[in-house]
């Protein structure tokens, strides 16, 4: 079918707006005609060629929309539901199987592969194959595939155009906390980075009753947002140095931290600002090979540091927790967003970039 996309056709390019050719869904996938689709930072690692991917391609990965068609084995969703695109994984490996598929042991292909499983592709334009599929819907499309493994089904009296984000950032910094770190009422957890990420993870340390939620981020206007989200401090590591004022207002280190942009400078005071016992959890994505310094007697107190993907979400589970949670006003994930037409992908992404949206999203007409 004729679909409209974002295609990115060189490193560090511009997004152009192009009539592809998309393929009907197979037994087991799902044709999403899109309503709206988050930006997210991951979208630009392969633009930027941080993580290897080739061109010309389509991201996006945030997609939020109502199923138009569903294959004959897909048992789950039929067309008119609404659905949120998240992360693909195989479902039949060991960390699949024992309930961990963020962490499959195919992630990279099922998502960074920009093909199908089995390496066949999903669009072209006329005899040009055009690299789709990326985390198993390249949403930056009038219309996305997805696995049935990969969309969840949301309730339909929710604002449809709000929820792709669900499917990936938010998702990422909530679960973190909810589902990776598991802070207990009265903890304290500091967080390196208000973005979408990040925000979202204070959000969540709201929820679970963490009573010192610190916010570290050079950006003074996501500081002040985050104050308004809960944050009960805030710094700013161009003026202060974060691992002491950390330590000052927590009495020696915080129970958790989380490090949420990628910054390996900030991965390490991450998990300096940790008391003993204490965990840092890295979520953020350097670059490809990145290495990090760290005080092996510090960790040798029992300090932990542990990469988190996705949030330690299984999707169809954790996604319905969270509209939950939004819906009765303790999860306003809301607030981050931005929302542009599709046709201003690259002013969104610049502003982005530019830290002047936190979240924007992407529109559909």
């Amino acid at each position: 079918m004729k679909i409209t996309a974002a295609v990115m056709r060189e490193k560090g390019g511009r997004f152009s707006l192009e009539e592809l050719d998309l393929d009907e869904p197979r037994d087991d996938e799902v044709l999403v005609r899109m309503v709206s689709v988050g930006i997210c930072h991951t979208d630009t690692l392969p633009r930027d060629q941080v993580v290897p991917g080739p061109f010309p391609a389509v991201y996006g990965h945030e997609g939020a929309g109502i199923v138009e068609r569903v294959g004959t084995r897909v048992t789950k969703l039929k067309p008119g539901d609404h659905v949120v695109m998240s992360c693909n994984s195989c479902g039949g490996c060991d960390t699949c199987m024992t309930g961990n598929p963020m962490y499959c042991r195919h992630f990279f292909k099922a998502n960074f592969g920009f093909a199908r499983m089995d390496g066949t592709s999903t669009m072209r334009r006329c005899e040009e194959v055009i690299h789709g599929a990326f985390f198993s819907q390249s949403s930056f499309a009038t219309f996305a595939l997805g696995t049935e493994r990969s969309v969840v089904k949301i309730p339909s009296d929710v604002p449809l155009e709000l929820m792709g984000p669900l499917g990936c950032g938010v998702q990422t910094g909530a679960g973190a906390v909810i589902n990776s770190l598991h802070p207990r009422a009265g903890d304290t957890i500091a967080i390196y980075g208000a973005g979408a990420v990040g925000l979202s993870a204070l959000l969540a340390a709201g929820v679970v009753g963490c009573a010192i939620r610190i916010a570290v981020d050079p950006n003074v206007k996501r500081l002040e947002l985050a104050k308004e989200l809960g944050a009960t401090h805030v710094i700013n590591p161009r003026e202060t140095d974060p691992v002491k004022a950390i330590q000052e207002i927590t009495g020696g280190g915080s129970d958790f931290s989380l490090e949420t942009s990628g910054n390996l400078g900030a991965l390490r005071q991450a998990v300096d600002s940790i008391k003993i016992l204490g965990e840092c959890g890295m979520i953020g994505g350097p670059p490809f090979g990145s290495e990090i310094n760290l005080d092996t007697w510090g960790l040798l107190l029992g300090r932990k540091i542990r990469g988190i993907c996705e949030g330690d979400a299984v999707p169809d589970l954790f996604i319905p927790k969270m509209i939950e949670l939004y819906r009765q006003g303790r999860f306003p994930f809301d607030r981050l967003i931005k929302f542009y037409p599709f046709e201003e992908i690259n002013q969104a992404v610049e502003d982005s970039e530019r830290g002047e949206t936190i979240k924007p999203v992407l529109r559909f007409s």
